[in-house]
């Protein structure tokens, strides 16, 4: 079956099993499984516009799959290194990017691996539980990043319900549109502490 008649088969039963489907498909995309999380949470987002869902159980659900699946990853990465990727490999390159991140940055690497960079996320789950991290660090930092991934893309669903595809377009916008100001921003700071640094 390809990605395409996956994504369709899977938005298919949503109307049936609704917050369930949805939490189920939030905590696979976080164990870095290949599911249509984000636009799960749009099409969820346009029922509840609609007024087919409830608001609380559509965002209580993709909030609690999201959270669980990092839980599981970070546990993982902390149990057994061996589930780990190879080093030499595409997703251990991943991984060895994660680890990097999160020596440099920490909890705000955690953070925005939830819904800005949310490719490294699954990655960056595992490398936190294999690198030692604190827990109470990386909870605090994935809950309030998985807030920010479920508040956008279920808010574009009820905002944009009655298309799809311009729902997604815009969520991919938005979030380049974000990375960028985050990125100039911290060049910014970075400048100005440079400036007030002393000259040798």
């Amino acid at each position: 079956m390809s990605q395409t008649a996956l994504t369709d088969w899977i938005l298919t039963l949503l109307p049936v099993w609704g917050p369930w489907l949805l939490g189920l498909t939030t905590f696979l995309s976080c164990l870095a499984i290949p599911v249509p999380s984000s636009l799960m949470m749009i099409a969820s987002g346009a029922f509840v516009g609609s007024g087919d869902l409830a608001l609380a159980s559509v965002a209580g659900a993709a909030l609690t799959g999201a959270v669980s699946g990092d839980q599981v990853g970070f546990w993982l990465g902390r149990r057994a290194g061996r589930f780990l990727p190879a080093p030499e490999s595409r997703r251990g390159r991943l991984v060895a990017g994660a680890l990097a991140q999160l020596e440099r940055r920490g909890a705000v690497a955690v953070f925005f691996t939830r819904w800005m960079f949310s490719a490294l996320g699954p990655w960056v789950n595992l490398a936190a539980g294999a690198s030692g991290f604190a827990h109470p660090r990386f909870t605090l930092a994935g809950v309030l990043g998985e807030l920010v991934w479920v508040s956008v893309y279920v808010g574009l669903g009820i905002t944009f319900g009655a298309n799809l595809e311009a729902a997604a377009d815009l969520a991919t916008n938005a979030l380049g549109m974000m990375a960028g100001a985050g990125a100039a921003l911290g060049f910014g700071w970075w400048l100005w502490r440079a400036a007030k640094s002393p000259r040798p």
